[in-house]
């Protein structure tokens, strides 16, 4: 966690697998709650399915790590008409992970350097503070078939384009935050 309670309009956590992402981002949008005295609303937007049981059980383990001060909305795809609808002045909203929902993307054959585009312009227009979580999947080795290779760019771009925008920039590693902008 961070001692800076004040909270950008743009976050961007990123990190591998359970290196402590969602707590973090948790933990900013609930400490800019009791820096304000808790006037700002919460919102949580998941872009996860629960595609089989071992899926289900991560979901309802967020769910329950979040508790019920957050209001939850799912986008899988529709992320920036998401954040259209959930944003206002004093929210907070967290989304849970960019490349969750990148995969999902490239699963419905959607064009995801087009949704990112149209991701940044919402970004742009947000009047309340956005913390965007992603996995930074660019850091292993290279992967040995196209689909993951085609994954891993993908990512890395998008990525990149994201952290331009962002206010704050986060690399969580072993639960540690690593500030990087």
């Amino acid at each position: 966690m961070t001692d800076n309670t004040q909270l950008p309009r743009l976050t961007f956590v990123l990190g591998g697998a359970r290196s402590g992402k969602s707590a973090y981002a948790l933990a900013l949008g609930e400490s800019a709650i009791i820096a304000d005295g808790g006037t700002r609303e919460l919102i949580f937007v998941a872009t996860g399915e629960a595609g089989d049981d071992e899926m289900a059980l991560r979901i309802a383990r967020h769910q329950a790590d979040r508790g019920p001060h957050w209001r939850t909305l799912e986008a899988p795809l529709e992320l920036s008409g998401a954040l259209r609808d959930a944003d206002g002045p004093g929210r907070v909203i967290v989304v849970d992970c960019l490349s969750l929902w990148l995969s999902n993307l490239i699963h419905a054959e959607c064009d995801p350097d087009h949704a990112c585009t149209l991701l940044l312009q919402t970004l742009a227009n947000c009047s309340g503070a956005v913390i965007l979580i992603s996995n930074e999947v660019g850091l292993g080795i290279v992967p040995d078939n196209a689909l993951a290779r085609a994954f891993r760019d993908k990512a890395g771009r998008m990525h990149q384009r994201i952290a331009a925008q962002a206010d704050r920039v986060a690399l969580i590693v072993a639960g540690l935050a690593l500030p990087l902008k």
